[in-house]
């Protein structure tokens, strides 16, 4: 399997599933119900991350994977309901095997997640700092709040930060936002049929 940035082979089947069974669970033993069916619906709606090989002509292996984001970036109100978007958000991020960044404003909600969910949280003091790492964010909340939240990703140096934005208590995150999308072509017909032959020096 070829390594790539951001994506380690076997995670989808491992700590990110622990992590979003954890916050599911979590959701029904504090009897949010909302958040448990969002979890359930998300975690379904979420693609097979790692490489599958694609049909293709004789002489030629062609792979295909999507990868999750290495961090999102998760901006929401204040007070319950903004709590309630964040955990949206998590629950998204989760499903796709990727990791979320909080602003430190967000520690009390931080500190009560279950332990496998939370250790997928980093919290950031200023999330503007370029020292802040994130490929993607996603945004609940109004109009106003996105314009001004953009005028400040465009002065990051560095990648184009994709935002998604949804309205206060909107659960029907788009996750083929939170993914990247690779592919990989090799030529087998190199050295034989054998490209690993290739290699040999």
């Amino acid at each position: 399997q070829p390594p790539l940035r951001g994506w380690t082979p076997g995670t989808a089947d491992g700590e990110p599933r622990a992590a979003r069974n954890a916050l599911r669970d979590w959701a029904r033993a504090r009897g949010d119900a909302r958040l448990a069916e969002t979890c359930e619906a998300l975690a379904g709606l979420a693609p097979e991350t790692g490489w599958r090989t694609l049909a293709g002509p004789t002489g030629e292996a062609n792979l295909y994977a999507a990868l999750p984001r290495e961090a999102v970036l998760c901006l929401a109100g204040a007070g319950s309901e903004g709590d309630a978007d964040r955990l949206t958000q998590l629950a998204a991020v989760l499903a796709v095997g990727s990791r979320a960044v909080w602003p430190s404003s967000a520690r009390p909600l931080w500190e009560h997640l279950p332990h496998a969910a939370r250790e997928r949280v980093s919290l950031a003091q200023d999330w503007r700092a370029e020292a802040v790492h994130f490929d993607a964010m996603l945004h609940h909340g109004a109009a106003d709040e996105l314009l001004e939240l953009q005028r400040t990703l465009a002065q990051r140096p560095g990648p184009i930060i994709g935002v998604t934005s949804l309205a206060p208590g909107a659960t029907n995150v788009p996750l083929e936002r939170l993914l990247i999308e690779r592919s990989l072509s090799i030529n087998t017909a190199a050295a034989g049929g054998n490209a690993s032959l290739m290699t040999i020096g």
